[in-house]
């Protein structure tokens, strides 16, 4: 106990300065702090445990749905290991790795329309996922690029703007809405769960491929994760909001004239992953070795360990 109050002590005025630069005033003070020790500061501990007993670099999955604040609490946590912990963490994000927009724009022509609509499982390239998992499994690292997406023009960076690995990392936290998806049954797959699957996917032709990629490459990806942490939202129905306010957040930091999405442009792109969204609550719900219930407001309700 005394040793998690002395983590409080020397990494709360790192935490309150990360809200403050992020502008995270959701809730009051007292209920960011209380969270900050008694759920992220736990949390916290458990990795490093993990990390010790295996020795070698640890890859977490961290998933969640979007605009649930997965990116928060991976830095969160993050503050935490590297101010009280000492660790080496890096921190990556699942939609650095979508394929460029030519790429997508080719898969659109070629397999199906909705293809060009980055997201879904088939839109990221597994290649450099795998790449860059089997480089921290090597005994050897070598210093390693990892790529950028840009959100707001809906394309991949050039690659002298890639993030640079230089020193093995010993914590890797890989967050991301599909992280640890897995695939469906091919029955499930024949009603459509709503109007984009219903009028744009008539044939399941975009629905099976993605399922097929969440049986091979994918599921290839996900099975070099050591431990995954899930955040649960409430239902499928306070994604679109969470979603929302996310957008709002990108239309303050990007300049005019850049693709940010309107409220019905993000209504239909939520569709793109709701059929997944809702396996994930089902299976990671049930298999994740950490579960962060999550209240509509954002607030977590309560951590589940199951080992």
């Amino acid at each position: 106990m005394q040793l998690k109050n002395d983590c409080f002590e020397k990494t709360k005025k790192d935490y309150l300065n990360f809200l403050s630069k992020e502008k995270i005033y959701k809730q009051s003070a007292t209920t960011h702090i209380k969270s900050f020790k008694n759920i992220y500061i736990p949390i916290a501990f458990w990795i490093n445990d993990r990390y010790k007993k295996k020795r070698k670099t640890l890859l977490l999955g961290l998933s969640a749905s979007q605009g649930s604040g997965k990116t928060t609490v991976a830095a969160i946590l993050s503050i935490i290991l590297r101010k009280f912990f000492k660790r080496n963490v890096c921190v990556i994000s699942i939609d650095d790795f979508y394929k460029k927009l030519s790429d997508r724009e080719k898969m659109a022509e070629q397999k199906h329309p909705l293809f060009k609509i980055r997201g879904v499982p088939g839109t990221h390239d597994t290649h450099l996922i795998d790449y860059f998992f089997t480089s921290l499994k090597k005994k050897k690292f070598k210093k390693i690029k990892i790529p950028k997406f840009d959100k707001s023009i809906d394309d991949r960076v050039e690659k002298s703007r890639w993030n640079n690995i230089n020193t093995k990392p010993e914590i890797v936290i890989f967050e991301g809405w599909c992280v640890g998806a897995k695939p469906e049954k091919k029955s499930s797959l024949k009603k459509p769960i709503n109007f984009l699957e219903k009028y744009q996917d008539q044939n399941l032709v975009w629905r099976k491929f993605v399922n097929e990629k969440l049986k091979k490459e994918y599921k290839k990806i996900f099975s070099m994760i050591d431990h995954y942490i899930f955040m649960k939202a409430p239902s499928f129905k306070i994604v679109f909001k969470w979603r929302l306010l996310q957008e709002n957040k990108l239309k303050k930091k990007y300049i005019k004239n850049k693709k940010i999405m309107s409220y019905n442009e993000i209504k239909k792109f939520i569709m793109f992953y709701q059929r997944i969204t809702l396996q994930m609550i089902k299976d990671l719900g049930k298999s994740a070795a950490i579960v962060i219930f999550l209240k509509k407001n954002h607030e977590i309700k309560k951590v589940l360990y199951r080992i």
